[in-house]
């Protein structure tokens, strides 16, 4: 990630997060904070979403925020995996849970939308991505809430233990890891490291993450070694690939009892109440993503 602000998929996930407030219906998200956050006006985000035909030249805007917002299967799941998320945490507050904690938060907006009074929210990040994101959201006049602490890591000096021990959060009550977006920018060791982490608190816990299923036939290896490629190109090259029995098995091993996975599309529809978004076969953005909840 670049030292000096957000990483690229990060602002990725900020701006589809975003485009889906004004483009699709129905909403899967409601996030109205997202564009706000960003600095983007509705007409900077429409503009954005025009097919890129529509622009003479080179076209308008940064490829990224491009990508993030024509995307529709990608912006879906974007959106479809906060929402699964936010819904998961929702149920552990019903049954008296009171700390998440964002493991890689980047530009999310939970903490500042929180509906649920008493929940303490802890957002992880390098030192670097939280600094550009307090900027942005003094700028843009968002206030940080009483129940938000950000915890700044960076995992080549410190480790997250020591860092959220420092920050407040109890070992020993109930929590869930929320942690979107980053176990494929991590080798399988430093994945299982976390999952150790998590595994081993006293007290309840539930971790909620997306992960990349290992290509099984010649033409999805090459589909995901063309993407694989392009994420290295621009300095965020993917680490892990899992299948679902394989991390099924490493969940159940470090404790975790209870393991609910599925794919990215499979997510999608079931928010969209079964319509035919993908009425043939997922798109191929979307064929190795899944997303599984795990607790013990």
């Amino acid at each position: 990630m670049d030292n000096e602000g957000p990483s690229r998929t990060a602002l990725a996930a900020a701006y589809a997060r975003a485009y889906h407030q004004i483009a699709d219906r129905p909403k899967i998200l409601t996030d109205p904070l997202a564009a706000r956050l960003l600095g983007a006006t509705v007409d900077e985000l429409t503009e954005l979403g025009r097919p890129a035909e529509d622009h003479p030249g080179s076209g308008v805007g940064p490829g990224i925020q491009r990508l993030a917002v024509s995307d529709r299967p990608r912006r879906l799941f974007f959106a479809a995996r906060a929402r699964f998320a936010e819904d998961r945490v929702a149920e552990a507050v019903a049954a008296d849970m009171r700390q998440v904690v964002i493991l890689g938060a980047g530009l999310d907006t939970f903490a500042y939308r929180n509906p649920h009074p008493g929940l303490r929210v802890f957002e992880v990040d390098h030192p670097a991505t939280q600094a550009w994101k307090r900027q942005r959201l003094a700028a843009s006049g968002i206030d940080q809430p009483e129940r938000l602490t950000f915890v700044p890591v960076d995992f080549e000096i410190d480790t997250l233990a020591t860092r959220l021990d420092a920050a407040g959060f109890s070992r020993t009550d109930p929590a869930v890891f929320v942690w979107l977006g980053v176990v494929f920018y991590l080798t399988p060791d430093a994945a299982r490291t976390t999952l150790e982490y998590i595994a081993g608190r006293s007290g309840p816990v539930e971790v909620i993450f997306d992960y990349l299923q290992s290509a099984d036939t010649d033409e999805d290896r090459a589909q995901l070694q063309v993407r694989a490629n392009r994420a290295a190109a621009v300095g965020e090259p993917w680490f892990s690939y899992f299948t679902p029995d394989d991390i099924a098995a490493q969940l159940r091993a470090l404790g975790f009892t209870d393991v609910e996975d599925q794919s990215a599309a499979d997510l999608i529809a079931e928010y969209l109440d079964g319509s035919a978004e993908f009425e043939d076969e997922p798109p191929q953005a979307l064929r190795p993503v899944r997303i599984l909840r795990a607790s013990r």
